[in-house]
């Protein structure tokens, strides 16, 4: 059948299309800004109308190793996989979004959160509240975990075992270190069930629209079944191997990044303190060769001192730590993260944890504690 176009009574244009049928990246060359696309059920079961949102990628790869990447919503209500029943484990700032974007996608999800309080929003929505993780596993072919932290992980993972059986499949996008994957996976495999990590790069903003990198390692089957789910909460996906490749990874990559807004607020800092306005310095940035999105996202709020969170400063400092943990196992000296690490440590101590990361800059105004060395050595 075809792509129809209509004229919604209200809002934008759409395009229809009957269940079941895929849409291409020529389909989607079709859609302009502000439509919608609607699924017909049949032709007399109504309609079910998705977020443009989702295809704003729909042109991007899965990885540069993949095809080009499909609707995400459309995949799923294409696929074999959309009767799947998704189990969701942590709702904190990214789980509550990616666990949305599921059930938008219209995957009967069931979510568990170590605080039940969180799950009430869910709730609201048409999720099921599962009153244990194993529980949540039990009653779910996929579960998902995004977890605050390696001891999270490890627990929660623990506390769902004996919930899972075989063809039940954990997926892990927690970001823990490679050894916490390990174990995770032995968890899991160990009570029957297949194991995929999937650690994310992303933070709020790319939760809720659906764009995050997923890093992933461990079970090659889970990856391939797990796909449609990925795709409707990421704009693409890596299988990078063993588990603990997809842990590596995202540790290198927010290194990266947490080195990367340590030197960003530095510059800040410094041409306030030489008299150049920090409006300026951001223009100067974003049109150099040094021009980041992440720059260009934080530096305007880190000029009026302010820090709304999409990834909290505590959790930066954490992922600091793991690499430079991962980097003394490996023999090699990372002086700049150890000196950025230092930073977020300092930003913590003064009450910065739970604001974002980009707050680190607080941390020049704060003196250094006791046998931390600045000295600058000519």
């Amino acid at each position: 059948m075809p792509l129809t176009f209509r004229q919604a009574s209200s809002g934008p244009s759409s395009v229809c299309l009957p269940l079941g049928q895929r849409i291409s990246s020529s389909c989607c060359s079709q859609l302009s800004t502000g439509q919608s696309i609607v699924l017909l059920r049949s032709q007399t079961a109504g309609k079910l109308d998705l977020p443009l949102s989702f295809l704003s990628v729909a042109h991007s790869p899965v990885s540069k190793r993949g095809s080009p990447r499909r609707a995400a919503i459309v995949m799923a209500a294409a696929t074999e996989n959309a009767n799947l029943k998704i189990g969701f484990l942590g709702l904190g700032i990214m789980g509550v979004a990616m666990a949305r974007n599921l059930m938008k996608a219209g995957y009967s999800v069931t979510v568990w959160n170590r605080s039940p309080d969180k799950c009430k929003e869910l709730e609201g929505e048409g999720a099921s509240v599962a009153g244990s993780a194993a529980d949540c596993v039990a009653a779910s072919d996929i579960t998902v975990a995004m977890l605050a932290d390696p001891a999270a992980a490890l627990a929660v993972a623990r506390d769902a075992a004996s919930g899972l059986a075989a063809g039940k499949g954990y997926v892990d996008a927690s970001t823990v270190d490679a050894e916490t994957a390990q174990q995770v996976s032995q968890i899991v495999k160990e009570a029957g069930g297949s194991y995929l990590e999937a650690p994310v790069s992303g933070s709020k903003q790319p939760a809720e629209q659906g764009t995050l990198i997923f890093l992933c390692g461990g079970d090659q089957a889970l990856f391939d079944k797990a796909g449609p789910l990925l795709d409707v909460m990421g704009k693409a996906k890596l299988f990078l191997g063993n588990v603990g490749n997809g842990a590596n990874m995202k540790l290198v990559v927010n290194m990266i990044m947490g080195a990367f807004m340590v030197s960003s607020a530095e510059g800040l800092e410094l041409a306030k303190g030489v008299g150049l306005k920090g409006e300026d310095l951001i223009e100067v940035v974003n049109m150099a060769a040094i021009a980041t999105p992440m720059f260009k996202l934080k530096a305007p709020s880190m000029v009026q001192g302010k820090y709304p969170t999409a990834f909290p400063l505590k959790h930066q400092q954490k992922d600091m730590r793991l690499a430079l943990e991962a980097a003394e196992q490996s023999g090699i000296m990372l002086p700049v993260a150890a000196a950025a690490n230092d930073m977020y440590k300092k930003a913590m101590d003064g009450g910065r944890g739970d604001e974002d990361f980009s707050a680190v800059k607080e941390s020049l105004h704060i003196p250094n504690r006791p046998n931390v060395d600045m000295t600058v050595v000519n």
